[in-house]
C-alpha cells in the first residue's frame, strides 16, 4: 500500500496531503485542528478498496499556516483545485465536522469535480449545532491556543506541522471560521451528486437536524416501494451509541460509507 506526503500549491497557498491506498479517488477532510489521522483506522478501512487522498486544511496539520482569512467557501475552492491539479476529472469527497462543512461547500461551488459526498456530523447552517456546542465555538478566541496545547489535537500537529511555533495561527484562524453564521439550505436542494450523511445518535446535533438536511436533499419522501423506486440517490446513517468526539475513529463509520462510495 503506497503512502506518501506531499505539498500542492492551490490558489497562493500550500496544502500538505497524504495518499493512502489505490483505486477510485476519495479525498478525506478532516475535522477542526485536525489532520488526516483524526480518522483513525478508517485511513486503512477506507483505503483497502480505494486511493485515499487525506489533505490538510488551511493551516492544519503538513499545511504551512496560510496568511489568509479562513472561511468555508476558499477551503473549498482549495480542496478543487488539488483534485484539478492532480489529473482528476472527479473524486468522491468525504469529510467530517468543519471538513464536513468544506466537503459540502465544494459539492456546491465546484459540482464538476465531485462525484458524490459523504458528510460526516455536517450541519447545513450554523443554527443546526446544539446551543452549547456554538456556545463552544463562540468562547474560542487566541487564549485557546495555550490550553489546546495539552489535547490530543495539538500532539497530532506536532507531528507533521512544518513549523509547529504556527499554532496559535491555526487556532486563531479555526476560531474566527467558527463565528461565521451561514444557511446553505437552497443550495443543498440544489445538489446533483448522491450524498451521504452520518452522524451519531448522541452527536453535536440533533439526530432531527440530519433528518431535515436528508429532506432538503429529497430523501425520505415517501415509502420506496418493493422494488426500490421512491428510494433517492442519497443516503441517511444514524450509528448507535457514537459522538462527535468518536464518530471519525469507529469503524462502523467506514462501514456506513463504503457501501456508498462503491455506488451501492
Amino acid at each position: 500500500m503506497s503512502n506518501d506526503s506531499k505539498v500542492a500549491e492551490v490558489n497562493g497557498i500550500k496544502l500538505g496531503y497524504r495518499i493512502v491506498g489505490a483505486g477510485a479517488p476519495l479525498v478525506l477532510l478532516h475535522g477542526g485542528f485536525g489532520t488526516v489521522e483524526m480518522f483513525g483506522p478508517n485511513v486503512e478501512l477506507l483505503a483497502a478498496g480505494r486511493q485515499v487522498i487525506g489533505v490538510d486544511l488551511q493551516s492544519h496539520g503538513r499545511s504551512p499556516a496560510a496568511d489568509r482569512p479562513m472561511t468555508f467557501e476558499t477551503m473549498a475552492d482549495d480542496v478543487a483545485e488539488l483534485i484539478r491539479s492532480l489529473g482528476l476529472p472527479r473524486a468522491a469527497i468525504m469529510g467530517f465536522s468543519l471538513g464536513g462543512g468544506v466537503a459540502l461547500r465544494t459539492g456546491i461551488q465546484h459540482p464538476d469535480v465531485v462525484e458524490r459526498l459523504v458528510l460526516v456530523s455536517t450541519v447545513f447552517k450554523r443554527e443546526g449545532w446544539f446551543p452549547e456546542m456554538r456556545a463552544g465555538m463562540d468562547a474560542m478566541g487566541p487564549e485557546t491556543a495555550a490550553f489546546m496545547k495539552r489535547t490530543p489535537l495539538f500532539t497530532a500537529y506536532e507531528h507533521v506541522a512544518p513549523n509547529v511555533e504556527d499554532w496559535p495561527v491555526l487556532v486563531q484562524q479555526v476560531s474566527e471560521a467558527m463565528k461565521i453564521d451561514y444557511d446553505w439550505s437552497a443550495a443543498v436542494a440544489g445538489l446533483t451528486m448522491p450524498t451521504m450523511l452520518v452522524v451519531g445518535d448522541a452527536d453535536g446535533m440533533p439526530p432531527s437536524h440530519a433528518v431535515e438536511f436528508f429532506g432538503l436533499l429529497g430523501g425520505g419522501q415517501m415509502d420506496a416501494g418493493w422494488d426500490r423506486s421512491g428510494m433517492t440517490r442519497h443516503r441517511l446513517a444514524i450509528l448507535p451509541g457514537v459522538t462527535h468526539y468518536d464518530i471519525n475513529v469507529v469503524p462502523a463509520l467506514s462501514g456506513a460509507a463504503i457501501p456508498f462510495l462503491d455506488g451501492a
